[in-house]
Formats: structure tokens, sequence, C-alpha cells
């Protein structure tokens, strides 16, 4: 299947915004280390469930958690420092309400056994936050859930959805939608 063009509407659909705060729990590692492009891996509630598979775009931010840093070790064996988002600081704009594209679904790429959110904030972070919460507003649809023969091809897909999703939020309807995740 080729991608097909996207149309970012002048008004925010119906649907949307679809506001929520979720843990953020640990992934399969690929968006750091293989696509260059990291995530954060969300559990599927009932109003992501409800979404048609495929990316999204929207706003976002992460909340840090009052709790202990601890170890968890992934399906992979790797063992993942929950840290609770302790170490973001406002300096780095870290804890402020941040552009990001979404997927839902299956990564046919990757052949998942199970349905995943993923979230790409759009901001250059310099350590993890596992365990912290991440408050985030879905506005809009950039896509379908697409297969690809090739990572490169999976990675300049990706790079365009987060060029798509940030011109959408600079549409005035979109980028006002920002202060609904203010604290």
């Amino acid at each position: 299947m080729s991608r097909p063009e996207t149309i970012i509407p002048d008004t925010i659909p119906a649907q949307y915004p679809v506001i929520e705060t979720s843990p953020i729990i640990s992934g399969f590692g690929r968006g750091s280390s293989e696509l260059g492009i990291p995530t954060v891996n969300l559990p599927i509630n009932d109003k992501l469930n409800s979404l048609d598979t495929g990316i999204y775009f929207g706003w976002c931010r992460v909340i840090p958690v009052v709790k202990e840093n601890h170890i968890v070790k992934r399906n992979d064996g790797k063992e993942i420092l929950f840290n609770n988002g302790s170490s973001l600081n406002c300096d780095n704009n870290e804890l402020t309400v941040l552009p990001m594209v979404m997927s839902i679904g299956w990564n046919p790429f990757y052949q998942n056994k199970e349905k995943t959110a993923e979230v790409h904030i759009i901001h250059k972070f310099n350590e993890n936050f596992y365990g912290a919460n991440i408050t985030y507003s879905v506005l809009g649809y950039i896509r379908p859930e697409l297969n690809y023969t090739t990572v490169e091809a999976l990675i300049a897909d990706i790079n365009l959805d987060i060029k798509i999703a940030l011109q959408a939020l600079e549409k005035d309807v979109y980028k006002q939608r920002r202060h609904d995740l203010d604290p």
C-alpha cells in the first residue's frame, strides 16, 4: 500500500481531542536504537483502542512521578531503569507541552503480536523517563498504518509524519489546543 496524501483540516474533527494521561511503559527499544527516533510506549486503553490504527498528531506533556527508582527487565532480557522522570528539568523545556506524533497499531514491519501505542515527542531529551506519566491530546489523523520493505523507507515516512505534525500544529486551531495540557 502506498502512502495516501495527508490533508489536515482547518477545523478539528468532532472525534478530537482525545485527552488522556497514561504511565510510560517499556517497549521493544527499537525507536531509539534501530530507528534513531525514540518513542515512549503507552498501555492501550479503551480510548486509544477505539481509534483506527495509524499515525496521529497532537500535544503532550511528561509528568514526573514521585516514586523510588527501580529496574524492569524487558521481554528481550534488557534491564531498563525506571527513574519516573526524576531527571527531567525545566531548563531544557522537558516539562513543557511539546508536539508529538503517535502510532497506534500492529507495526506490520516488525510483525507485532500485540497492538501498541507509541508516542514520539518532538524534542531532544537528555535521559529516559520510564515510569513517568504522559498527558497527551490527540488532535488529528495523518495516515493509516503501513508496511515497509526496508527500515530506511520506514524512517523516511516517520520523518515525513513529524514534518506534517509540526506543520499542522502551527495552524492556529491546533496551536491553541496546546493549552489544554497546561498544568
